[in-house]
């Protein structure tokens, strides 16, 4: 069963598959009511989207920053809301731009050296008129050219092994971006996305604290890969910080097999009222 809520989505703008038109075809079949578009580190597709929603439906512009803390954990940054003018914003958004593109100049050049396997000019140009192109873009290429089964082969066997270092933004500028444009920054799967490892008790005692220390509004605690207990919790730890609860689905289109308004791996359907962030947006 689906919600009619979802603040957490991926267009083609990054590593979904839905270009925003089919998107919204997709949010009104599945009566989602309330939602955001937060792609990784681009506002492209939430700015098409703004351009073509139509009435009776509530649309949030959204971003997801990857992001890395002082003290150097890795950790996803959603603003929710925001002012897109804003010159902090922006420069948030081209440091992030601009270290996603560095990161993927890295690994083209990795895979040769370690792989052998290139990309010819035309290829690499293809992948680089994507807004925010990544590992999944990179590993659908080699699938097309047939060096990998399926995209998760080419991550796992090829991709994952070109170790690339920390190219990501500091959490510190992302959430104090946010803030600086009237945004709600919040804490992406605060317990691991789908397709990574569970962090521990403590590691998501010391990462929570430290992004209070920069500012964070908002802890996603209802998202898909979590059971209704374990989103509970996170709800409970939520209001003892102060924080406003958020919840997504993290929707992919076809790239993963998670449905559009789907809060909790129990699918339980999530009520607005389950969702402090709403009276703040």
């Amino acid at each position: 069963m689906a919600g009619t809520v979802d603040l957490h989505i991926h267009t083609n703008a990054s590593d979904g598959t839905d270009s925003p038109e089919q998107l919204l075809w997709n949010i009104q079949k599945a009566g989602i009511t309330i939602f955001a578009i937060t792609d990784h580190d681009t506002i492209k597709g939430a700015l098409r989207m703004k351009k073509i929603i139509p009435p009776g439906i509530k649309f949030i512009q959204g971003v997801e920053f990857s992001c890395v803390t002082d003290s150097g954990t890795k950790c996803h940054i959603l603003g929710l809301g925001y002012d897109e003018y804003n010159p902090d914003f922006k420069e948030a958004l081209m440091t992030g731009d601009n270290l996603r593109h560095q990161k993927f100049h890295l690994r083209i050049k990795l895979l040769r050296e370690n792989f052998g396997i290139t990309f010819t000019d035309d290829e690499i140009t293809s992948l680089l008129s994507i807004p925010s192109v990544g590992k999944p873009h990179i590993a659908n290429m080699m699938v097309m050219k047939g060096l990998a089964d399926n995209i998760q082969d080419a991550i796992e066997r090829y991709i994952d092994k070109c170790i690339t270092g920390s190219t990501r933004i500091p959490a510190r500028q992302a959430v104090r971006s946010i803030n600086s444009a009237g945004g709600i920054a919040v804490w992406a799967h605060p317990l691991g996305g789908e397709g990574e490892k569970e962090s521990t008790e403590e590691q998501f005692r010391i990462t929570l604290r430290e992004l209070i220390s920069y500012g964070i509004k908002g802890l996603e605690c209802w998202y898909s890969k979590y059971p209704v207990k374990k989103c509970k919790e996170l709800a409970m730890t939520a209001e003892t910080f102060g924080l406003l609860v958020s919840g997504g689905s993290d929707y992919h289109g076809t790239n993963k097999a998670i449905p559009l308004g789907r809060l909790n791996s129990d699918n339980e359907n999530i009520g607005y009222e389950r969702l402090s962030i709403l009276r703040g947006l």
